[in-house]
């Protein structure tokens, strides 16, 4: 019913359009013009009718228009107004028209027409607003996303949130109007602009700012006794959509904020469309995001390889709704053999990303022989059978505390790259055997940041190891994403090395966090220093002195250059094996060293995965 009284009025309006345009023109209607006027405004019903159908107007929300039901509504128009001035044209013998009003008929129509439709959506807003006080809001990015959300929050002001102004460091921008709400001035003048306009919020709507612009407004927004929130980053964003619900509190890793990784995603599609994709260690949280980034490239089949059946029954949960077709989960340990073969023969994978590792340094000091076994062991079992298989592609995920190693876990990883060097040389020409190496994730499992979060959480104390202990970071989304292109650039047993930026001390983390937290550290949580455990450095390092590195096509993926394993390689290494067998943790160093000369087990006395 109400689409026959919005077709109705669409109609009416419409064709009113025409005797208003003779008016008009004519400055009232002569006699000797009124029975053209009849004529041409009857001759127009049947047109404009069909054109509103068509057009599907009268199915527009009204109360909810925008931008794009305004053209679509002057297209419709625009067509109408063009066919009837060929008709008047046409019939200038019969209809003693002046040229000019069709034109005008359609200017009025569109006024008329889209005048109607603002009014009521004015109407609707007005009376959504009326009775509802919002948070007075104070708004960082007069950009896309600012200018999106501004209006949602005009739109919806039940939501609670009113826009007082934007803060851009733009100055094209200062002074303008943007949906209504003026640009107040420039980042540096918050605390002034906020006590002006009495703002009880600040938030942030860059999804690409970089981490020191978020913490410039945190720390600004604090200064003030203002509360700050952001929108998500551009790696939450994958929609381009932006709306009140996605606005959350700012997180540790928007204050370690990068420019946004810039994918070639025709390349990554490339080798993943289509194929059987086999992810080992899926259940970890760098194995879960590189399924979650695969899945989206279209693959044939995902095989998802993780030994804790609890890990890989919530990551089948949570992709079950989106690609219920291409998972498959695999319970297997990557040491059996055995199992591993049996899953090669079954799912044929064509390529296949290794994250199966034990990755947290102070237990594999503990537990050498476990660390050897999987990380080393475990590693050859995968990329022999990738070669016995036909692989196209592997990519070992390996890590910065494999450079220069004072620990068993870096120094197994270490090993581990050199498996994957020492079998690529026997690779097929089009078969690809790469590693990719990175520094810590923030959010991944034996991160530092749960621990922290947790000891907040009980009142402190936070415990640091070191004052000046330092540490590469990045977020799960960018380390996996960058693994993907490493992946798509392929090569002989390379080692890629991603740009983790500059490196953070930890003792500002715990900081940032206990912050973030709305206290302040020292008068509201102590931070306690414990010491450095076996295995530990200070600084992490991404190259080791003999490597060097060589540019790649993309700016942020390197790649270290030599690092050969050493010619005795094969017996070395079944000599590791060997000691790690008989669970000798002295042996097994020795036997790493014999390896890797470079390491230096108990070199800094104590240590942990994530500088804990």
């Amino acid at each position: 019913m109400r689409g026959i009284i919005k077709f109705l009025l669409d109609l009416s309006l419409w064709t009113l359009a025409a005797p208003l345009a003779m008016v008009l023109r004519l400055e009232g209607l002569p006699p000797q013009y009124r029975e053209a006027a009849v004529v041409y405004t009857l001759l127009g019903i049947p047109l404009k009718a069909l054109l509103i159908a068509l057009f599907g107007l009268h199915r527009q929300a009204w109360s909810r228009v925008g931008v794009r039901d305004l053209l679509r509504l002057g297209l419709a128009v625009a067509s109408g107004g063009g066919i009837l001035f060929a008709f008047a044209l046409v019939l200038n013998a019969y209809l003693p028209l002046p040229r000019s009003v069709p034109v005008i008929s359609t200017a009025l129509a569109f006024l008329l027409l889209g005048g109607m439709r603002l009014g009521v959506r004015l109407y609707w807003e007005g009376k959504r607003g009326r009775g509802v006080r919002g948070t007075r809001v104070l708004v960082v990015g007069a950009g896309e996303a600012g200018s999106m959300v501004v209006r949602e929050m005009l739109r919806h002001p039940e939501a609670g949130l009113y826009p007082v102004g934007f803060l851009d460091d733009d100055p094209n921008k200062r002074g303008q109007t943007i949906a209504g709400i003026r640009v107040l001035g420039r980042l540096d003048d918050l605390p002034q602009v906020a006590r002006a306009w009495e703002a009880e919020e600040v938030l942030v709507a860059i999804p690409s700012a970089p981490g020191s612009v978020v913490r410039k407004v945190v720390e600004l927004a604090r200064a003030v006794g203002v509360r700050y929130r952001i929108l998500p980053g551009i790696y939450e964003i994958l929609s381009g959509r932006v709306s009140i619900s996605q606005i959350r509190e700012v997180r540790l890793e928007d204050l370690l904020r990068r420019e946004p990784v810039r994918l070639d995603l025709e390349e990554i599609a490339g080798y993943l469309e289509g194929r059987v994709v086999l992810v080992t260690g899926a259940g970890g949280s760098i194995g879960g995001e590189l399924v979650r980034q695969v899945a989206r490239f279209h693959p044939e089949r995902l095989v998802l390889l993780g030994r804790g059946e609890n890990s890989l029954f919530l990551l089948e949960k949570e992709l079950e709704a989106q690609w219920p077709e291409l998972r498959h989960q695999v319970v297997a340990d990557v040491r059996d053999r055995k199992r591993l073969r049996y899953i090669f023969q079954v799912h044929r994978p064509q390529v296949v990303f290794h994250a199966a590792a034990h990755k947290h340094v102070p237990l594999m000091e503990a537990n050498p022989d476990e660390a050897i076994l999987n990380n080393v062991r475990g590693t050859q079992n995968v990329v022999e059978l990738c070669l016995e298989f036909r692989v196209e592609r592997l990519v070992n995920i390996s890590t910065d505390k494999a450079v220069n190693p004072t620990s068993v876990m870096g120094a197994s990883k270490r090993v581990a790259e050199q498996v994957v060097a020492w079998r690529a040389s026997q690779a097929a020409s089009w078969q690809h055997l790469v590693s990719v190496r990175f520094g810590n994730v923030l959010g991944s499992r034996g991160s530092v940041v749960p621990l922290f979060l947790e000891q907040i959480k009980r009142g402190g104390p936070v415990t640091v190891t070191h004052p000046e202990m330092r540490r590469y970071f990045m977020t799960i989304p960018e380390a996996a994403q960058l693994v993907l292109q490493a992946g798509g650039m392929g090569g002989k047993g390379k080692v890629y090395v991603l740009d983790m930026g500059e490196p953070v001390r930890i003792l500002d983390l715990a900081k940032d966090l206990i912050r973030l937290a709305g206290l302040e550290p020292y008068r509201d949580i102590e931070i306690v220093f414990t010491g450095m455990r076996p295995g530990e450095k200070l600084f992490e390092e991404l190259l080791t002195a003999e490597e060097g590195i060589e540019a790649t096509r993309h700016q942020k993926i390197l790649v270290a250059k030599g690092a050969e394993p050493p010619p005795d390689f094969p017996q070395l290494l079944e000599e590791l094996y060997k000691v790690s067998q008989n669970r000798d943790g002295a042996e097994i160093r020795r036997a790493l060293q014999r390896l890797i000369p470079s390491y230096r087990p108990g070199y800094v006395p104590v240590g942990g995965s994530d500088g804990l």
